[in-house]
C-alpha cells in the first residue's frame, strides 16, 4: 500500500497478516511474502524512520514521486516541457531521468532513515527511471537493491548497471 504515516502501515500490515492467515488457512497453503510500501510521497520519504519500523521494504514509485514532489502531472507537462528546457529551467523531462538534486535528494533521505530503523529493509524503485541509463547508475551510488521497469528497457537497465560497476 501506498502510505504517508506510521500508523497506516501498522494498519495496512495487520489487514494483509490477518488476510493471509485466513487465506493459508483456508487453502492449508504456507504462502512466503513480505509486507512492505511503495514511497511515492515526499512525506513518506521524510518520515521513512517510522514507517520502515513496520515494513519489510520500501518501493520508490519514481514516477509518482517525482509527480508530488514537482507538482507537475505527467498528462500536462508536456503542453510546458519544450519552454523548461529551452529556457534551461530543466535540464532534462523528471520523469524519464531522475532528478538528482531534488527527488534523488528524497530518495536518499529514505534510504537512510529507512536503513537505520531497519538495516534488513530491502529497498528499491519501480517505473520508467529504472531503465534509464543515468539514474540507474544513481541508484547504484545510493545502494538501491533492484529497479524495475518495462520489459524492452530491461537492456538499457542491465547494461547501465554494469557499467556502474565496472566504472565506479
Amino acid at each position: 500500500p501506498l502510505v504517508s504515516t506510521e500508523a497506516e502501515i501498522k494498519i495496512m500490515k495487520d489487514l494483509v497478516i490477518r488476510v493471509a492467515k485466513q487465506v493459508q488457512d483456508e487453502k492449508k497453503v504456507k504462502i512466503n511474502f513480505l509486507v512492505g510500501t511503495m514511497i511515492e510521497l515526499p512525506r513518506a520519504a521524510i518520515k521513512a524512520k517510522d514507517i520502515a519500523k513496520h515494513a519489510e521494504f520500501f518501493s520508490f514509485g519514481t514516477n509518482d514521486l517525482t509527480q508530488t514532489t514537482f507538482g507537475f502531472s505527467r498528462d500536462d507537462i508536456g503542453s510546458f516541457l519544450p519552454n523548461y528546457l529551452d529556457k534551461n529551467i530543466l535540464a532534462k523531462d523528471p520523469f524519464q531521468t531522475i532528478d538528482i538534486k531534488g527527488v534523488g535528494s528524497l530518495l536518499k533521505i529514505a534510504i537512510e532513515k529507512g536503513r537505520e530503523a531497519n538495516p534488513e529493509i530491502k529497498i528499491g524503485i519501480c517505473g520508467e527511471h529504472g531503465g534509464d541509463a543515468e539514474s540507474v547508475i544513481f541508484f547504484d551510488k545510493i545502494n538501491l537493491d533492484y529497479v524495475s521497469c518495462s520489459p524492452f528497457r530491461i537492456p538499457i537497465a542491465k547494461l547501465s548497471a554494469a557499467k556502474s560497476i565496472l566504472f565506479s
